[in-house]
């Protein structure tokens, strides 16, 4: 397939253009700057400048471009963040950025549509100890200051699998970790002493930056239209102990454990890191999509960092 992959020089869709092509499919990687067209080149993709922001720019640099699938992967995420504001820009990508994305999706003439979701659309709150699937309500409503997120993500689908024509497709992804930046800059957090272990420490479901990409690609290939799907790995973890993980991948000293109730001054590093418990299952994507992680714990997967 002829793949229009939105994000391409992120922090997911640079490792998505090497398995793209690995996997014999061709990449218009849409990025916003030369130097990011330099890279998706380098990469063997065909570069796109436009953002995904601006309707105008998008569609004019889609001029007489042909493709047969769409690929959403561009946030504004950098990092492990603390306040709510830092989600508003990946808000507006996922709501703004997918409208505009399913309009390119209609002008190239694609018939398929992947888009990245994330799964605390379940809702930022203890879900005890049962794992979550894909009949859970997503992104409700009644939330509090979260509900600009949920509304953003809830939308994302909509517009996705709403869209006529278009065969869209939902990718739910746990917390991404791996040889990538945000990871990276945890691990010198914890280097610095910076990233303490909340007591008590809430439930993250994580993935492995390369499973994520993997994901992606079978959904790609054989995802059901109208479906979304949990993409985690098989160990669900607790923050404490993850921070634990994180600190020996680095070399680092042993984290300060702090009482949890200290981060409420950072409201959305709280809610992660001791409001959440979560435990996410990925068997539909294995059953339907023919995926298993490389990465089946944080365990093995810190080693790649």
């Amino acid at each position: 397939m002829n793949v229009l992959l939105a994000g391409a020089t992120g922090t997911l869709g640079s490792v998505l253009v090497r398995q793209l092509l690995d996997a014999g499919h061709s990449v218009l990687g849409i990025t916003r700057s030369e130097a990011g067209a330099r890279r998706v080149a380098q990469a063997g993709g065909v570069p796109v400048v436009a953002d995904v922001m601006d309707r105008e720019s998008l569609l004019a640099a889609l001029d007489g471009v042909r493709a047969h699938a769409v690929v959403h992967q561009a946030t504004a995420i950098t990092g492990l963040p603390l306040f709510h504001r830092a989600l508003y820009a990946t808000d507006a990508l996922r709501d703004r950025g997918t409208a505009h994305l399913v309009e390119a999706a209609g002008v190239v003439g694609a018939r398929r549509f992947v888009t990245q979701s994330f799964f605390l659309g379940y809702g930022y709150r203890d879900h005890g100890d049962d794992l979550v699937t894909e009949d859970r309500p997503f992104a409700e409503p009644g939330q509090g200051a979260f509900d600009p997120h949920m509304r953003s993500m809830r939308a994302n689908e909509e517009q996705v699998f709403a869209a006529p024509g278009i065969d869209g497709i939902s990718l739910r992804y746990g917390m991404f970790y791996g040889p990538e930046p945000s990871t990276r800059k945890l691990m010198d957090m914890t280097r610095k002493r910076l990233l303490p272990v909340p007591d008590p420490a809430g439930t993250v479901s994580l993935i492995h930056i390369e499973d994520a990409a993997s994901a992606a690609v079978s959904a790609l290939e054989r995802g059901t239209p109208g479906r979304p799907y949990n993409i985690a790995d098989d160990r669900p973890v607790r923050f404490d102990v993850y921070v634990r993980a994180l600190a020996r991948a680095a070399g680092a000293p042993v984290p300060w454990a702090v009482p949890g109730g200290l981060l409420r001054a950072m409201p959305y590093m709280h809610a992660l890191m001791v409001g959440t418990r979560i435990r996410i299952s990925s068997e539909r994507a294995k059953r339907e999509l023919g995926w298993t992680p490389r990465y089946p714990s944080y365990r093995a997967g810190l080693a790649t960092c």
